[in-house]
C-alpha cells in the first residue's frame, strides 16, 4: 500500500472514510479482496508471496492499512514481513493502543513502515521510523511512503480533494473517491522529494496513480464506515479493471 487518504469523524454520517492505492511490482502474486478462509472475519486482498496484507477490515469494525517507508539503503537482512502486522491486528481483539505498544517493542524486526489502525472507538498512527504512537483526532489525513501528512504534492492534493468531499456532508459518491485515486499527474521537478531513489523514479512515483512498465498501482480501494455500522468496501484491481464490492453490518465482538 503506497498511499492512503483518511477522513476521520469529518463527515456527519461516516466516522471513517478511506481511499487508498496499493502500488507493487506487477509480477508479485496477489489475490483480490475476499474473506479469508483461515480468518473468516477478515476482508482484505492477500499478498501470496508472504501471505499477509496491506489493508483490510473485519466484521467487527476493525481497520488497518500499512505503507512502506521509502529508504532504499535500509538493510533487509533477517526482517519479518510487514504485511503480517496488518493481519495480526485484524485477526486479534486487542485494542489499538496496547497492540501498538507491543508492536513498538518489536519495531526493529521490520523494515520501515507506517501503520494506521482503528476500531469503533479510536484511530491510531504509528511508524517504526518515528517511533511515536499517536491517537488521531478528527480530521483529514494523508499517508504515502514517508511519515503521516508529509507534504508531498500527491499527498496534499489528495487530502484537499477528500476534504472537499467529506465536508459537504452529503451521501458519499464512491466514484468521486475513485477519481482521486485515478490521478496520474506527475509533480514538478522542483517539488519532488529526495528519498534515495533516482530523480527519474522520484518523478514516476510522484503521482497518486502510478503507471510504469514493471511497477504501479495494482488496486484502488474505498472503505466507508457509516454511523449505522454499515461497512462498504469496494476494490478495483488493475490492469483488469475488475471491481469487487462488499457490504455488511458490523457485528459486536463476543
Amino acid at each position: 500500500m503506497c498511499i492512503v487518504f483518511a477522513a476521520y469523524r469529518s463527515h456527519p454520517d461516516y466516522p471513517l472514510i478511506i481511499a487508498a492505492n496499493r502500488d507493487e511490482f506487477y509480477a508479485r502474486p496477489t489475490k483480490e479482496a475476499h474473506f479469508w478462509d483461515d480468518e473468516p472475519q477478515l476482508l482484505a486482498g492477500r499478498d501470496l508471496e508472504q501471505m499477509g496484507t496491506w489493508m483490510g477490515v473485519t466484521k467487527t469494525g476493525r481497520f488497518a492499512a500499512l505503507t512502506n517507508y521509502r529508504n532504499p539503503n535500509e538493510s533487509r537482512h533477517d526482517k519479518e514481513s510487514r504485511g503480517q502486522i496488518v493481519r495480526d491486528f485484524l485477526s486479534s481483539d486487542t485494542a489499538p493502543e496496547p497492540f501498538l505498544k507491543e508492536l513498538q517493542q518489536n519495531r526493529n524486526h521490520y523494515q520501515g513502515f507506517n501503520l494506521l489502525i482503528a476500531d469503533q472507538r479510536s484511530f491510531y498512527y504509528y511508524s517504526n521510523v518515528e517511533n511515536e504512537i499517536k491517537q488521531l483526532e478528527k480530521g483529514i489525513y494523508g499517508l504515502s511512503n514517508h511519515l503521516l501528512d508529509t507534504p508531498w504534492p500527491k499527498v496534499e492534493k489528495g487530502k484537499q480533494r477528500l476534504k472537499t468531499i467529506a465536508l459537504k456532508g452529503m451521501a458519499i459518491d464512491e466514484q468521486q473517491l475513485f477519481a482521486i485515486l485515478k490521478d496520474k499527474e506527475l509533480a514538478q521537478k522542483e517539488e519532488l522529494p529526495e528519498t534515495g531513489v533516482s530523480s527519474d523514479w522520484e518523478k514516476k512515483l510522484s503521482s497518486i496513480f502510478i503507471d510504469t512498465p514493471t511497477y504501479g498501482t495494482r488496486c484502488s480501494t474505498i472503505v466507508t464506515i457509516h454511523h449505522s455500522g454499515e461497512i462498504n468496501f469496494i476494490e478495483k484491481t488493475f490492469p483488469t479493471n475488475k471491481t469487487n464490492a462488499f457490504q455488511f453490518k458490523i457485528k459486536q465482538s463476543l
